[in-house]
């Protein structure tokens, strides 16, 4: 089979690997000498060279580095076998999803090198068989397939202690197909292929016992586990069935007794789990009932051995897949803050948990927990601790999962390890094969004996070689990823040691906080090492942009993790040293500190690295960076003079802002400056750039800042710096002059600038301001000193707009209407602007004016004007909204109405206000009447406003007076929207009350209809039910609407009268264009061109009422007799042939074949109701001359 690189290179780096091919051991290296006579399997076991190397656990892991990013030992696909069975299993892939956390190498996965070439040479040399099944206590035991058993030491040089059974006996009882040593390492248990137990003493190699007769002959013994009572064992067989041994000894006797706890007729069982107590937990409460847990084809049982046998618990398996093995693992868990045991158990691909308690009252309570769902086929269960799994899939992929957050920690490959199947023994070749089929389809993935567990260790047997795994310590872990270069998940995984967050953690001892220390001292030694690496590994040739990525991918995380640590000084003392050798390391640096700097994370930087860094964000234009970096940064790392001067340069406005209030307590000159800057500008009237808006606004904020006790652009004043700084800001806005002023200059330059940028947006500054000094007699005073400025400096000012003025009476009108206003105004400024806003110089601002004067009366309070003088006023201005908020007052409803009609700009809101009003409850009877009657006045100017809407209303509200304003609109055209849009809204409407008169208004809409709009006629007719039959034909036969009247007779049932009307309009287009085609002869060309498209356009009309008749003669022909036929199809063929006739000597052949096509149309339809034979003879008598059709 081809190997992948993977596995090539794993080969190629270590030798030892060569031990899993036979043809690759090499006798010198073993020792094994050449002689006639071959040597016994013990003394060639037993020979170790001198220059033999110690044992070392080999981690294979480390190997193959290509593979180092999964965190696996993933190796070639080198096919495992069944031991003796030569058809091995071949398998659906499936993957396992990776957790995105990172975790590193978790599992240590080392080759037992002494182990390893013992098992190949007893097979090769001495033909002691293929390993079989291993167990792992105090020592490793190996069965094969010969019935030897071989206990090899755990110490480093693995050395086999015993060689247990023969080849004779081998031959007799088969191959080792189970193994079992008891808790203090003292028996060894075997089970066998052809059904015996042997029991050995592990200090002597004794043979103890021989067991034949414990269950049914010709099964094999599939497992064979002690408990911890050491004379007592369970047995499973490949008939399904499990044995209690018991074993005695009596007068220096050994017996065993057997009991069947299980039979395989009730369901096989495929695995037994006896709960084997750690040292630890001997006086465990739960130890005295001795439970076993058995897995069979159909359920999972829990039993109780002692006292006396119990079944405490029996749960079936959901769905699963006939051919998944059954796995059990039991193991002690802290849950709770108490440790009990819990037993892990899967078939397929789900693997649930239950808790096992002792009640008080002696009771066990088995608590299920929650189950933990993958995506693979899992062939083999084992805890490795408390809380990690490893789990065994039918790829051949061993995934590490933590239970209690089901997070799978690293998957490895064990394909290479060639793992031993137990394939044979489930199918009972060795006495026949009399087993299930469900069994054997079971058995054709169970690998039960090829994996056992111990002390955090767990032995792997392959066809060559044995493998143990161990969680690594978690130095081990980061030190895996160091070697492959991987220190960004390196200091990830060492965060997580440090957070506590990490899984399968082991090696960490002593409280919190030396596990933070330790961590912490790691975690250094691995930030110079990639910082190192960092500069070394930078390309030194190439695009500057390779460059930067290759920093950007490394320097932030230098940072981040020496911020997390709190290790400042390591950073930007000796990582920072050793990049700045690197230009674009130090660039990249500087840049990444800014994200830190602004989530404040970072607010100190050394003198050097700021200097540095105010020197690259400034060469590099990144000024709105270096502005970010300055407001969260500590000044006292500053070069005040040179930051202040760079950032004034620059216009970064924030930081000069920030750099003398946070390093001077300078909270005026900030202002001062920016004022020096946009005062001029506003003054003058100049347009302002955008730069200059962004300045103004920063003024404004700031300002407001200052008076509220908050920092600009963040955080607080310091306590005792809020009322001094809020003095002084008012101090600087009530100034008379500015310090550089002119003879232009006008008095409160200050307050004019602000009051000229954005008027409401100060007064919005002082009136927050206003509402947080009421207790301090000081700001009191500047508070009213502020007003009367604001007044002096805007009143009788043509400078300020309307909008302004109005601005400012209605922030004092706010004030003075405070319960605790301790503001002084003149009453008489008020009606100065009622004059200024009512009757200015000019009819500008009507609508800024009006909103102005609208939102001071809102205020309320203080603000009383004289009623009638403002009435007046409003009036004469238009100020509709102002008379609409007086009548509001004044409950005249009905006088709104007329505001709103006499208002262009809200003329179309009318309606909507009057349904409002009419709905809502908060109205009288008696205003809801006057406002109705007000309504009714006016309805021709709302109907021409909007009949649509209107008509809604009317509907909702007006649905008595329909006739009254019927009566009212004079114009018919009008009358006919309304009336259309009214009946409409009834079509559709279900939840509205009827009209009065109904049938009436519908005839009435039919007759403005048949005046109008005629073509609609057939439409309205067809959706419309309201109407009268005969007085909606006298309507339509009044106005010559043939069609529609023919509509009405049909519906009424009179035939012969609707196809009276059909064919008189058909007759009537025939004459038309009989009309324009005579009219056409002798005429210029382009008369001739305007006589063919109006001959053209009637020919179409022609068709159309040809049409409609045939379509009648269809709907009606079923109901009539052959005469009554007669009557309706052969007027209308006679029609059409002397329409032919009368065209027949015309030039026009399009006019003429068009009228010959009809006719035909008509013979053909009309022969599905009346003989041909009745047709032709009708046609002769007509005129001879027609034959030519009857031919056609």
């Amino acid at each position: 089979m081809s190997q992948s690189p993977d596995s090539r290179s794993l080969l190629s780096a270590s030798s030892q690997l060569n031990l899993m091919e036979v043809e690759s051991i090499d006798d010198k290296e073993f020792d094994i000498p050449q002689v006639d006579t071959p040597p016994t399997l013990e003394s060639i076991l037993s020979q170790m060279e001198e220059e033999e190397d110690p044992f070392v656990l080999e981690d294979t892991c480390l190997l193959n580095t290509d593979n180092m990013d999964a965190q696996s030992y993933d190796t070639s696909s080198l096919a495992s076998s069944d031991s003796g069975d030569p058809a091995h299993l071949k398998r659906k892939r499936r993957t396992l999803d990776q957790n995105a956390a990172v975790h590193g190498s978790v599992l240590r996965l080392s080759l037992l090198k002494g182990i390893s070439a013992q098992i190949v040479a007893a097979a090769d040399k001495v033909d002691a068989g293929l390993p079989t099944a291993i167990a792992m206590s105090g020592v490793i035991a190996v069965g094969t397939s010969h019935g030897l058993a071989l206990v090899f030491g755990k110490d480093t040089n693995q050395a086999l202690r015993l060689c247990l059974g023969n080849k004779t006996t081998g031959a007799e009882f088969g191959a080792v197909s189970a193994l079992s040593i008891n808790h203090d390492c003292s028996r060894l248990l075997c089970g066998f292929a052809k059904g015996q137990i042997t029991m050995w003493d592990l200090a002597n190699g004794k043979l103890l016992r021989t067991i034949t007769d414990a269950h049914p002959p010709g099964t094999a013994i599939l497992h064979v586990k002690f408990t911890d009572d050491p004379t007592l064992a369970v047995c499973n067989d490949s008939g399904g069935s499990v044995f209690e041994l018991t074993f005695r000894r009596v007068m220096g006797m050994r017996s065993c007794d057997s009991r069947c706890l299980f039979s395989g007729s009730k369901g096989e069982v495929c695995c037994i789990e006896p709960l084997r107590t750690p040292p630890d937990f001997r006086d465990h409460p739960i130890t005295c009932y001795s439970l076993l847990a058995m897995a069979s084809l159909t359920k999972i049982l829990i039993i109780g051995l002692k006292p006396s046998l119990n079944v405490w618990m029996t749960l079936p398996y959901t769905k699963s897949d006939p051919s998944s093995v059954p796995q059990l693992a039991w193991q002690f868990v802290p849950v709770q803050k108490t440790v009990n045991p819990m037993l892990a158990f899967c078939k397929g691909d789900s693997v649930h948990f239950l808790l096992v308690k002792k009640e008080e009252t002696g009771t066990i309570h088995v608590i299920k927990q929650r189950q933990l769902q993958l995506s693979c086929d899992i062939i083999n269960l084992n805890w490795i601790n408390s809380c990690s799994l490893v789990l065994l899939d039918s790829h051949e992929k061993l995934h590490v999962v933590d239970r209690p957050t089901q997070d799978v920690l690293e998957t490895l490959d064990l394909e290479q390890v060639q793992l031993v199947y137990n394939s044979r023994h489930f199918k009972s070749l060795a006495t026949g094969g009399n087993v299930s089929q469900a069994l054997a389809l079971v058995g054709e993935k169970a690998c039960y004996q090829s994996l056992s567990s111990y002390a955090g260790q767990i032995v792997c047997l392959g066809t060559k070689s044995a493998h143990i795994m161990s969680l690594r310590n978690w130095k081990e872990r980061l030190d895996c990823l160091l070697k492959q270069e991987h220190f960004t998940e390196a200091l990830s995984l060492a965060w997580s040691f440090h957070e506590g967050t990490a899984k399968a953690v082991v090696g960490l001892h002593g409280d919190s906080q030396r596990r933070k220390a330790v961590i912490s001292d790691k975690m250094v030694e691995i930030l110079l090492h990639f910082t190192e690496y960092a500069v070394k590994k930078c390309p030194e040739q190439g695009k500057l942009q390779v460059m930067e990525q290759h920093f950007q991918e490394m320097v932030p995380v230098l940072v981040d993790y020496c911020l997390l640590l709190q290790k400042a000084d390591l950073l930007f003392n000796q990582l920072y040293s050793r990049l700045v050798e690197n230009m674009v390391a130090k660039g990249v640096f500087l840049e990444s500190l800014e994200s830190y700097i602004v989530a404040n994370r970072l607010g100190h930087i050394t003198t050097p690295v700021m200097k540095d860094l105010l020197a690259h964000y400034h060469d590099n234009n990144m000024m709105d960076s270096l502005e970010r970096c300055i407001v969260h940064l500590d000044v006292t790392s500053l070069d005040i003079q040179q930051v202040v001067q760079v950032c004034w340069n620059n216009q970064l406005y924030d930081a000069v802002i920030y750099i003398f209030n946070r390093g001077m307590n300078d909270y005026i000159t900030p202002m001062e400056k920016l004022f020096s800057v946009i005062g001029p500008r506003v003054r003058e009237g100049q347009s302002l750039t955008g730069d200059d808006v962004v300045m103004g606004n920063k003024l404004l904020v700031y300002i407001s800042c200052c008076l509220a006790g908050r920092a600009y652009p963040i955080g607080d004043i310091p306590e005792d710096l809020v009322v001094q700084v809020k003095y002084q800001v008012f101090e600087f806005l009530i100034r008379l002059h500015s310090g550089d002023s002119s003879q232009k200059e006008e008095v409160f330059p200050f307050i004019h600038t602000l009051l000229h940028f954005d008027t409401r947006e100060f007064l919005n500054v002082l009136a927050m301001t206003f509402d947080d000094v009421q207790n301090d007699k000081q700001a009191l005073e500047y508070q009213q000193r502020i007003v009367d400025i604001l007044l002096q400096v805007m009143v009788d000012n043509p400078d300020f707009t309307p909008s302004q003025v109005g601005g400012l009476f209605t922030f004092l009108a706010r004030q003075l209407a405070k319960p605790n206003n301790t503001l002084f105004v003149n009453r008489n400024l008020f009606d100065q602007v009622l004059e200024f806003l009512c009757c200015p110089d000019d009819d500008s601002r009507h609508t800024e004016r009006q909103q102005v004067l609208l939102e001071l009366l809102q205020v309320g309070g203080v603000v009383q004007f004289n009623e009638e003088r403002l009435f007046t006023l409003a009036e004469k201005a238009k100020f509709y909204q102002i008379c609409e908020f007086l009548y509001e007052q004044k409950h005249l409803y009905d006088r709104i109405v007329d505001c709103y009609l006499q208002d262009p700009l809200r003329k179309a809101e009318i309606f909507s206000y009057i349904h409002n009003l009419m709905s809502m409850p908060g109205y009288s009877s008696e205003e809801k009447l006057k406002v109705k009657e007000k309504v009714l006045q006016h309805m021709q100017e709302l109907a021409s406003l909007d009949p649509g809407k209107l008509a809604d209303l009317v509907v909702w509200h007006f649905t008595e007076e329909v006739q009254t304003i019927i009566s009212e609109l004079q114009d018919d055209s009008l009358l006919f929207q309304f009336l259309r849009c009214l009946l409409e809204s009834q079509e559709g409407s279900q939840s509205v009350s009827r009209l009065p008169l109904e049938s009436e208004l519908y005839e009435l809409l039919l007759d403005l209809m048949c005046r109008f709009e005629p073509q609609e006629l057939l439409k309205f007719l067809h959706t419309s039910q309201h109407y009268r039959l005969e007085e909606a034909i006298q309507i339509t036969e009044k106005y010559h609407c043939n069609e529609a009247k023919a509509y009405l007779l049909e519906k009424k049932g009179d035939i012969p009268g609707a196809f009276a009307g059909l064919l008189q309009t058909l007759k009537e287009r025939l004459d038309v264009l009989a009309a324009e085609m005579s009219g056409g002869i002798g005429g210029g060309v382009d008369g001739q061109d305007e006589e063919e498209a109006d001959g053209e356009f009637t020919l179409t009309t022609v068709k159309s009422s040809l049409n409609q008749m045939i379509l009648f003669c269809h709907r009606n022909c079923q109901n009539l007799d052959q005469e009554q036929r007669k009557d309706l199809w052969f007027p209308l063929l006679d029609t059409m042939m002397a329409s032919q006739k009368e065209v027949m000597g015309l030039s026009d052949k399009h006019i003429s074949n068009g009228l010959k096509e009809m006719t035909l149309k008509v013979l053909n339809c009309m022969s599905s109701f009346i003989s041909l034979p009745a047709i032709i003879q009708q046609i002769l008598q007509v005129s001879i001359c027609h034959l030519s059709v009857m031919i056609d």
